[in-house]
């Protein structure tokens, strides 16, 4: 091989540097690089990915292997323009990387299949190196212990991982000395290539300094800047497999998991194992026969052969779900929800007459069910979720059911207050968890009962007087509440508004009363010189755009609030001028004239 071109492929997967080194390619030999091909690795290093960096490392290393060996290297062929390397998955680079080796007579060196047979198909002298499958043996793999959770690398950090079990874990050095970033590089690479060129690796997820790929049972994460300030390579690997009896649920839960429970979530903080909870499950499934399918990204459940794991099929979940329907699942296991348009695919599917598992990130398992409440009407949820499986330091802590009731939550005793109310009960117990309904005009998750210290709590206790005061601070800033009963409430205001509040023939403080769902019983505020602030005389002034508020000189630096009858209209403090000056397009300015205009009562009250 005298004269050869290589593809991008031999580039990255380092193949010309071994025919130098090896010495099929000797002195006098004329090695040509393809701008087409120069330019797509200098597109994907531009975009922080991660092949483009390979590729270009690995370009230097050549030049300077054929300056040695006494080798010609040399660019030739056109530039592609964008919208060649735009479309470079559709094979448009690799068409003109062919014309160069046809123009120049040259041997294509190519390590991909397809460029081979279409060369060969044109009449071009084609060498195709297969690639080989290497997915053992990697330098990474030697940090790895039996019970290591996850390796973290770094440029310049001492590496480190997390050992023990979910939830009970520690965050140790394993080595003494600092990774350089050449180390870190080699790593990155040898990862990048086996994904490539292995069955059983993928990339998941390729966005500007961020890589996701999923070897094997190792899925790595390899971020650089500017999305991170440094190199950094994170592997996770899943320490066990487990069975659902792993777990040991109660025969009650695994008669509910067989015939009734068809919208499940499994809810856990990070690093709790629910995935690893999740892929016991969907095994649980298969062994009952049931067809099952997963959504993931990246694909790292570890399930038997006989569950499909699907990806988002072009980057979209909700193409992914319309082929899913197709393939008519009993159950889809759906790692993780995550953003708003994955709730709504799992709501949609779940519509749809899926049973369906989905893996969610949540504090306590109440938090599961609120991150449906502000994507999904309230009446629908029990239909899309019925339980609830929280698990923490790999172990289920609780299951929670879900059902949908019209009844009068609990706390409030009129017969009128009744509603649509999501019962939460705690599984096993039968217990009375939480209740979610709508309170005033927010759907509001009320916790009925403390399972750990039989403590009944009432929701009405905790919502209502911040409720209320929303409401009546409106007409008096300085309302005041006392809750009487779950049912029952006193409000304070200042009694010269009393009449605003409660109405032409109570209509108002009746509506009041059926908006926030409780009796409102009104009594007048006592004003004492205690806490109140002191009224003061002033005179005012408009000038040009503005209105001035003049004051006594004592009151200079004091913070003094002003009203418009009852109603507040500002908090400042008094200039050293002893004035208070408003633009008259603010609208504080804009009340304050048209109340002086209309002969309205204006108070000036000082701290």
């Amino acid at each position: 091989m005298d004269k050869v071109v290589l593809d991008t492929s031999v580039i990255i997967d380092g193949k010309a540097t071994e025919l130098i080194q090896s010495g099929e390619l000797v002195s006098g030999s004329l090695v040509i690089v393809p701008r087409a091909a120069l330019d797509e690795l200098q597109a994907q290093a531009s975009k922080h990915r991660q092949e483009g960096f390979v590729g270009l490392e690995e370009l230097t290393r050549l030049r300077t292997l054929c300056e040695e060996k006494k080798i010609s290297i040399e660019f030739e062929g056109e530039r592609p323009s964008m919208d060649d390397i735009r479309l470079a998955g559709s094979g448009r680079i690799d068409a003109i990387i062919r014309d160069v080796a046809k123009t120049q007579g040259a041997t294509l060196l190519t390590g991909d299949y397809v460029q081979a047979l279409v060369g060969r198909a044109e009449g071009i002298n084609v060498r195709h190196f297969p690639s080989e499958v290497r997915i053992s043996g990697l330098q990474f793999e030697k940090f790895f212990q039996n019970d290591m959770l996850s390796l973290h690398l770094k440029e310049g950090v001492v590496p480190s991982a997390k050992k023990g079990v979910p939830g009970n874990f520690d965050y140790l050095p394993i080595a003494e000395k600092e990774l350089t970033k050449e180390q870190l590089e080699e790593i990155a690479k040898e990862i990048t290539e086996a994904a490539r060129i292995s069955k059983l690796g993928s990339v998941e997820i390729s966005r500007s300094g961020a890589t996701v790929i999923q070897l094997g049972s190792y899925r790595v994460a390899i971020a650089r800047p500017p999305f991170s300030d440094g190199l950094e390579v994170t592997i996770v690997k899943p320490l066990v497999r487990l069975s659902l009896s792993d777990y040991h649920p109660s025969e009650k839960l695994v008669k509910r998991l067989e015939s009734k429970a068809e919208g499940i979530l499994i809810a856990g903080p990070p690093g709790s194992g629910k995935s690893t909870l999740a892929s016991s499950v969907a095994d649980f499934y298969l062994e009952n026969r049931k067809v099952v399918k997963t959504f993931e990204s990246p694909k790292d459940l570890q399930v038997s052969k006989g569950i499909t794991q699907y990806g988002p099929l072009e980057g979209d979940f909700e193409k992914t779900s319309e082929i899913l329907l197709l393939v008519r699942p009993d159950y889809t296991i759906f790692d993780e929800v995550r953003k708003s348009r994955d709730f709504e695919i799992f709501s949609d599917m779940r519509l749809a007459g899926v049973g369906m598992v989905g893996v969610v990130h949540a504090s306590d398992p109440v938090n599961a069910v609120q991150r449906f409440m502000s994507r999904i009407e309230l009446g629908m949820i029990p239909h899309i979720v019925d339980t609830v499986i929280f698990v923490k330091a790999g172990k289920i802590q609780q299951v929670l059911e879900l059902n949908l009731v019209v009844k009068v939550p609990s706390g409030m005793n009129e017969p009128d207050l009744a509603r649509p109310v999501v019962e939460v009960r705690d599984f096993e117990s039968g217990d009375l968890a939480y209740e979610i309904y709508t309170f005033g005009e927010e759907n509001v998750v009320i916790p009925i009962k403390d399972l750990d210290s039989g403590r009944a709590s009432s929701g009405v206790e905790k919502l209502a007087a911040e409720k209320i005061l929303q409401v009546f601070r409106k007409y008096d800033p300085k309302a005041e509440v006392k809750i009487l009963s779950p049912s029952k409430a006193q409000v304070f205001v200042d009694e010269a508004i009393i009449p605003r509040v409660i109405g032409k023939g109570g209509a108002q403080i009746k509506e009041t009363e059926q908006l926030l769902s409780i009796g409102l019983d009104i009594r007048p505020r006592e004003r004492t010189d205690r806490g109140e602030g002191r009224v003061m005389k002033f005179d005012y002034r408009e000038k040009g755009g503005s209105l001035e508020i003049l004051c006594d000189s004592d009151s200079i630096g004091n913070e003094a609030t002003l009203y418009i009858g009852n109603d507040e209209v500002m908090k400042t403090i008094i200039g050293r001028k002893s004035r208070i000056k408003l633009s008259k397009k603010s609208e504080a300015g804009r009340k304050i004239a048209q109340a002086l205009r209309d002969g309205e009562d204006i108070r000036v009250e000082v701290e």
